[in-house]
């Protein structure tokens, strides 16, 4: 194989999260793609500023905000805000990194799900700091919270995560098509892994081309090619041999898939950054949805460096450009493919952080603001309730602004997962914990 990686990393990779194992026929059965929707979650690693990514621009909120923030409070030196406004005429400003993705804000495409974030049950601050409640563990801390946002589980353990759960839900959407439908584009993750439907794992750009194959003249590269399909189609009577075998012909098969250019090109530019190669890939799997027999997929992006404890407006400021430019390319490569309203993306990360800086970053908080963005949400709003910017007041959990969520993952998990089609009597089973909250549709889509 020609790889950016080992050998033994490819089949690792490849072999731990089955990705090639369910394969199967990939053209088994070809439908129109009418009946499709997608999930895209693009994870934020590291603690995304949900402080510095939207902000109040009148009144009370904005004075006390820039007041308590001090030297990192928007605007800055990377430039003004993108003002935004709610139908009930509230005026907030997006991140300059954001302006990519900001004008689909007034177009009712881009909207913001306001300081949600991994709740067992719901809390305040009395309820919080007298330990009267239960709570999810080892809050604040990277790894598990990572695990959690993931998992969709307040605590640390969890074997499948709730983007995998939610596609084992509709998997009979699928029909017979054994091409994978959990997908995750950066290495293996908890959130595609499902009981039934088994997660995959591929990288952007990886073409899976066998090596020694570039021979002159073409007949002989043809013979060689011909000898390692009969080699693989071997029956040597052995269990190990033939799986593998089987691997081989599915990768083989896929890539074939995905290197036809006039079958998973896209006129769409994309930005030359780990994330946009990661959601034009997805966006090409997604053309090659009537070849797969794809009716729901879920998928799965990230990109890192989101722990700003110091040096923290310009970094954080390029990363939301990197995040803002891969997700509007993506959406437009959505319209390009005629799909713009049956996919969603929308972000998450391990937590927020505190409202009052250290020194030139900030600390691990909870709470946290995340974009949702596509042709069928109900955009140009603000999700949820907006926290009160202060310390030591109703929303801190402590007294430097790490702000107790006000609306849970499972709300907003179950809101996206009753869009994709997940019955209402099989929420619970997708979010176990979703049973602690009345309220289970948000309302992102019209």
């Amino acid at each position: 194989m020609q790889h950016r990686i080992t050998r033994r990393q490819l089949l690792g990779g490849l072999g731990g999260t089955a990705l090639f194992a369910r394969l199967g026929r990939l053209n088994a059965l070809a439908q129109s793609g009418g009946d499709y929707k997608a999930l895209v979650c693009v994870f934020l690693v590291g603690g995304n500023d949900g402080h510095n990514t939207i902000v109040p621009l009148t009144g009370a909120q904005s004075t006390n905000y820039k007041a308590i923030r001090g030297n990192l409070a928007l605007p800055d030196n990377n430039g003004p805000v993108q003002q935004v406004t709610t139908p009930g005429g509230e005026a907030y400003g997006l991140n300059n990194g954001l302006s990519a993705i900001a004008p689909l804000w007034a177009q009712g495409r881009l909207g913001v799900i306001a300081n949600c974030g991994m709740l067992a049950r719901s809390t305040n601050r009395t309820l919080y700091l007298t330990n009267q409640v239960l709570l999810p563990t080892n809050l604040f801390s990277h790894s598990d919270q990572i695990a959690q946002m993931q998992s969709g589980v307040p605590s640390t353990g969890g074997g499948t995560g709730w983007g995998g759960r939610t596609m084992d839900s509709v998997a009979s959407a699928n029909g017979t098509s054994t091409f994978p439908s959990s997908l995750s584009i950066n290495g293996p993750s908890l959130f595609c892994t499902g009981s039934v439907v088994q997660s995959a794992s591929l990288l952007p750009d990886f073409t899976m081309n066998m090596s020694g194959m570039s021979l002159w003249p073409q007949s002989a590269a043809d013979a060689r090619k011909n000898g390692v399909q009969q080699l693989m189609q071997l029956d040597s009577g052995l269990a190990l041999v033939q799986a593998a075998n089987k691997v081989r012909r599915d990768a083989i098969d896929l890539a074939a898939m995905l290197n036809n250019s006039s079958a998973s090109g896209l006129l769409t530019p994309f930005p030359g950054t780990s994330l946009g190669a990661q959601l034009r890939q997805v966006a090409k799997i997604i053309k090659l949805r009537a070849s797969t027999g794809m009716s729901r997929q879920v998928f799965f992006c990230s990109i890192g460096g989101f722990d700003t404890h110091g040096a923290q407006a310009w970094q954080h400021w390029d990363l939301l450009r990197q995040v803002s430019e891969a997700m509007s390319a993506f959406y437009n490569a959505t319209a390009e493919l005629g799909v713009a309203d049956k996919v969603t993306t929308f972000t998450l990360s391990d937590f927020g952080r505190t409202l009052q800086p250290s020194g030139s970053g900030s600390d691990h908080g909870w709470g946290n603001h995340q974009l949702i963005l596509g042709g069928a949400v109900n955009g140009g709003r603000l999700f949820g309730t907006f926290p009160t910017m202060a310390v030591n007041a109703a929303d801190d959990s402590g007294s430097r602004g790490a702000m107790i969520p006000t609306t849970s993952l499972d709300q907003v998990g179950a809101t996206l997962a009753t869009w994709f089609g997940v019955p209402s009597a099989q929420l619970g089973t997708v979010f176990p914990n979703l049973q602690f909250f009345p309220v289970q549709n948000l309302g992102f889509f019209s």
